[in-house]
C-alpha cells in the first residue's frame, strides 16, 4: 500500500516561494491502478518524483509498504528506489551502447553480478512485451514502440510495488501507444501503478482518475 499524506512542495524562488502542491493526500492498494493529468505546471512530475524518492516534500509523508520514505538515511534510500519503484519515462532512457537485454539488466548491476536466474527473467520480462527477437538489438536498432516496451521491462526487472510512469505513450503514434498502454495495465495487475498522462484515452483506461490543479489534488 501506498499512502501519501499532507503533501506540500514549495520551491524558493526570488520572490518568495513557488508551491507547487498543495495538502497532497490519497491512498492506493496493490492492484490499483491511477492517472494523473492536469496542465503543465500543476505539480504532477514534482509529485511523481517525491512518490518515486527522487525529491523529498517539503512537509507531509509517503509511505510505501509501511517504510517511511522521509525516514530512511541517503545511504539506505536509494537501496529502496531500486528495489521498491520501477520508473517509465517518455523518453526511455535506455543506453545507446547496451542491447535490449543488457538495458533491462541495468538495475541488478548495482547488486553485484547478474545471476543466471536473473538473466533468464530478464529474458522472460522481454519476451513478455513481444521482444524474444529483439534480446541483442541496440536502442538505434528498434523502433519508438521497441524501445519504450524495453523500459517497461526494465522498470518491473526487480519486481517492484509501485511503478511510476511518466507520459510514457508521449512520443509515440496512437497504435503503439494504445498496444503499450494495453500492456502496462496487464504486467502491472499485481502492482501499484501510477501514471502520469495528457493522453485522455490512456487516462480513461485506469481504474482510478486524478487531476492536479494548480498543486491541488481532486480524485474522480
Amino acid at each position: 500500500m501506498l499512502t501519501v499524506s499532507n503533501l506540500y512542495k514549495r520551491y524558493p524562488v526570488s520572490d518568495g516561494q513557488l508551491e507547487v502542491l498543495k495538502n497532497c493526500s490519497f491512498a492506493i492498494n496493490s492492484g490499483d491502478n491511477l492517472s494523473i493529468s492536469g496542465p503543465s505546471g500543476s505539480g504532477k512530475s514534482s509529485l511523481l518524483s517525491i512518490l518515486g524518492s527522487l525529491e523529498m516534500p517539503t512537509s507531509g509523508s509517503v509511505v510505501l509498504n509501511g517504510v517511511d520514505v522521509g525516514s530512511l538515511s541517503s545511504r539506505d534510500l536509494p537501496v529502496f528506489r531500486r528495489r521498491s519503484v520501477g520508473f517509465i519515462f517518455q523518453d526511455h532512457h535506455l543506453l545507446p551502447q547496451c542491447t535490449a537485454l543488457e538495458n533491462v539488466l541495468i538495475p541488478f548491476l548495482a547488486e553485484g553480478r547478474i545471476s543466471a536466474m536473473q538473466k533468464q527473467w530478464g529474458i522472460s520480462l522481454l519476451e513478455r512485451v513481444g521482444l524474444s527477437q529483439r534480446l541483442t538489438h541496440r536502442p538505434a536498432e528498434l523502433s519508438g514502440g521497441e524501445r519504450q516496451r524495453v523500459a517497461i521491462a526494465r522498470a518491473l526487472i526487480n519486481k517492484p510495488a509501485l511503478i511510476l510512469a511518466d507520459e510514457p505513450t508521449g512520443n509515440l503514434d496512437r497504435t503503439n501507444a494504445e498496444s503499450i498502454t494495453e500492456l502496462l495495465m496487464e504486467l502491472t495487475e499485481q502492482s501499484m501503478l501510477i501514471l502520469v498522462t495528457h493522453d485522455l484515452a490512456l487516462a480513461a483506461k485506469t481504474k482510478r482518475k486524478a487531476v492536479l490543479q494548480d498543486g491541488n489534488w481532486s480524485e474522480h
